[in-house]
C-alpha cells in the first residue's frame, strides 16, 4: 500500500456533476442505472452487466469497489449529477501497475445524459486525477472500432490511438469484435 494515497480526494467536481468514490447502501442506485442502460452497455461492459443481475448484486458490487479502492487496486466513481443528485454514470481507473505506473479506465454515462459534454468534463478532471494524485504515468483505453462516439471522446480529452486488437472482446450475441487501444501520458498531459 503507497500511504501517500491515504489522504486522495474521493470527491471530484466538474460544472455538473460530482464523480465520488461510491459508498455503502448505493447498490440499488447503481443497479437501476445498469438496468436502465442494460441495452445499450451489454455489448460494452458485458462482465458488469452479468455481475449485478438485481438489487442484491448491485450492493455487492459497489462495497466490493469500496474494498478495491482501500486496497489501492483500483478507483471507481459514481457520476451524480448536481441538480438532482441522480446517479448519472460511473468511470473506472483499474488494472493499476504501480511499478510503471500505468492504468486503464471505462466509463459509461446513462442515455438522459448522453451527448451532452457531461462525460467529456469528467473524464478530463479523471486524467488530472490520475494524473496528478494517484502519480500514474500512463492510462490506457479499449473500445471496440465501431464506437465512434467513445473514441471522438478519447481524441477529445487528449488519448492517442496506438494499435488496433483482434477478436479481443466477445459481445453478447457471441461475436468477437475488434478494439481499439488508446493511451495518454503524463508526459503529454503536462504539455497541454
Amino acid at each position: 500500500m503507497l500511504a501517500r494515497l491515504y489522504n486522495i480526494d474521493t470527491a471530484l467536481v466538474t460544472p455538473r456533476t460530482v464523480a465520488r468514490r461510491f459508498r455503502e447502501g448505493e447498490g440499488e442506485a447503481f443497479y437501476k442505472l445498469i438496468e436502465d442502460n442494460r441495452y445499450r452497455i451489454s455489448d460494452v461492459l458485458p462482465q458488469t452487466i452479468e455481475t449485478v443481475p438485481d438489487k442484491d448484486a448491485g450492493e455487492a458490487y459497489i462495497r466490493h469497489k469500496i474494498a478495491d479502492w482501500l486496497r489501492q487496486e483500483e478507483f471507481c466513481f459514481g457520476i451524480w449529477e448536481n441538480k438532482n443528485a441522480l446517479l448519472v454514470g460511473f468511470v473506472r481507473i483499474y488494472n493499476i501497475d504501480w511499478e510503471v505506473p500505468a492504468a486503464d479506465t471505462t466509463f459509461f454515462i446513462d442515455r438522459e445524459f448522453e451527448g451532452k459534454g457531461i462525460m467529456t468534463e469528467v473524464v478530463q478532471m479523471m486524467m488530472r486525477y490520475a494524473f496528478g494524485q494517484l502519480q500514474i504515468e500512463k492510462i490506457r483505453l479499449r473500445t471496440a472500432t465501431d464506437n465512434y462516439a467513445t473514441q471522438r471522446l478519447a481524441r477529445k480529452c487528449g488519448f492517442r490511438r496506438e494499435g488496433d486488437l483482434r477478436s479481443e472482446i466477445r459481445r453478447a450475441s457471441g461475436e468477437l469484435v475488434d478494439v481499439m487501444l488508446f493511451g495518454y501520458t503524463k508526459t503529454e498531459y503536462d504539455k497541454v
